[in-house]
């Protein structure tokens, strides 16, 4: 649809008449409105209706009565956000360097991080190593049974210059200011105490200080590829000694690693990653606590990790709370074949991730696998029915883009380099879930869901201004104004 018809048509399902196509494009716009009009993406709970950007323009005005009052303060800024997006796991770079031609790739690449004209993630996630997501087991120094490796001369990530490195760079050509997280599986096998890629084992504190020059000859290696890694994390999952590549690694074990091994590595070769700790569900929010009660440990720590599988994402908000200074990173949920209706998706993506993760001190927001193929795959031992943010068909080439794509962004598009969260009162018991941010060039950004089972009618007010708008139940929107 192009030319006058997609604006009318655009136009009758907003006012709520049946629109059953399955995404709506409409002719590309600035995000940035400069005419005091208030930008409108929306997203329905049917799916009838995916991140498609309202003909309708809103106006500041005076306040009127609504059913939900946001009340902005630019003065009250919260954490700087780092960005939104996914896990570059092997199996998405083989998905997409290897079932999708030159062309289709950089089509599908600038609709996930083109800021103009995609969605424009920021953000991804790699695992240092092999995964339950990859081809097969390995590390970057894998060598014969018996054998040790202290000064990590046999280090080499050159498994990933096949598929991982040729995209972040097809990447990185389009989004430049892209952050990079790299997390561990597996440690060298030599180091772990069951000698063996899964079913957890610990790494022999005798191999801590080789372990350190593990990290920093991946930080390195990678920079000489001209991927600069922003943060790692020390283990990802490390209270799960899983069937697949795993390590286990107690709190105790973590400040130890970091306070006299890690940090003074990176302090010694002058690396400047973050180091985060955790990584894992929002149920033991004990273990980061109990690592940053170290004041050895936490001097070398920028935040902490979590992820979606266990607990409340409130539990965020208690480390937060005690340590302010320290970032807080929400770094791993899946969709699946568990859950595939696209409304009940949209509304827990929407309340926990989205919205819920930054209102509790997420300066990320980070789905797992960016890319799976149509068998949830390729697999590594992990989960069986796993959903990537798109799904590629190996066979027909044809690309699903999923719940989880139009879920990012909402925000992911609206939000710029340094975004900082702004503080809103918690309108969650009136029915709505809402989140503000103020880019660094003064737009302002809303992204709002409607829980109640009826529309609602929100209103944002700036000092004297104010615009209102109904929301259909079960829908996000995003709003964006100068």
């Amino acid at each position: 649809m192009k030319g006058i018809f997609a604006p009318v048509l655009l136009l009758i399902c907003f006012l709520q008449v049946n629109c059953k196509s399955k995404e709506i494009m409409v002719p590309n716009t600035s995000n940035n409105p400069t005419d005091g009009s208030v930008s409108v993406w929306l997203t329905t709970h049917s799916g009838g209706l995916k991140m498609v950007k309202s003909p309708l323009q809103l106006k500041l005005q005076s306040k009127t009565t609504a059913d939900v009052n946001i009340d902005l303060d630019l003065s009250q800024t919260k954490q700087e956000m780092e960005g939104f997006g996914a896990a570059v796991t092997g199996s998405s770079a083989y998905v997409l360097m290897t079932h999708l031609g030159a062309t289709q790739r950089a089509q599908i690449l600038k609709d996930l991080f083109d800021t103009k004209d995609g969605i424009g993630l920021g953000y991804v996630r790699l695992t240092m190593g092999a995964s339950d997501f990859s081809l097969q087991n390995y590390t970057y120094n894998d060598i014969p049974n018996g054998q040790t490796d202290m000064l990590q001369t046999s280090f080499s990530i050159a498994q990933e210059e096949t598929n991982l490195i040729p995209l972040l760079k097809e990447i990185l050509a389009i989004n430049p200011n892209l952050k990079i997280m790299g997390s561990p599986w597996s440690a060298p096998v030599w180091m772990k105490s069951n000698k063996s890629f899964t079913n957890g084992g610990k790494v022999d504190t005798a191999y801590y200080s080789a372990y350190a020059l593990y990290f920093v000859k991946y930080i390195q290696a990678f920079k000489q590829n001209g991927i600069l890694i922003d943060a790692i994390t020390i283990q990802n999952e490390p209270l799960y000694a899983a069937p697949y590549m795993s390590t286990e690694m107690s709190a105790e074990a973590q400040a130890l690693f970091i306070k006299s091994y890690l940090g003074p590595a990176f302090a010694a070769n002058s690396i400047t990653t973050k180091i985060i700790i955790y990584d894992h569900n929002w149920d033991r929010p004990d273990y980061p606590l109990s690592i940053l009660a170290d004041a050895d440990a936490r001097k070398y720590v920028s935040g902490t990790a979590f992820h979606c599988y266990g607990g409340n994402v409130s539990a965020m908000s208690q480390v937060m709370t005690q340590y302010p200074d320290k970032g807080i990173y929400f770094t791993e949920c899946s969709g699946g074949d568990f859950s595939t209706d696209f409304g009940n998706n949209l509304a827990w993506n929407s309340e926990n991730l989205l919205i819920g993760s930054p209102r509790n001190g997420a300066k990320t927001v980070l789905f797992w696998n960016l890319a799976l193929d149509e068998n949830h795959g390729p697999k590594n031992g992990g989960c069986a029915d796993c959903r990537g943010v798109i799904t590629v068909n190996s066979s027909t080439k044809f690309i699903d883009k999923n719940v989880e794509y139009y879920v990012l962004g909402h925000s992911s598009k609206l939000l710029q380099a340094h975004a900082l969260k702004l503080q809103t009162a918690d309108t969650r018991s009136l029915g709505l879930s809402q989140v503000a941010y103020l880019n660094p060039d003064g737009t302002k950004v809303v992204v709002a869901y409607n829980h109640q089972a009826t529309a609602l009618k929100l209103q944002v007010n700036i000092g004297s201004q104010s615009y209102s708008y109904s929301l259909e139940s079960g829908a996000l929107v995003s709003f964006k104004w100068q």
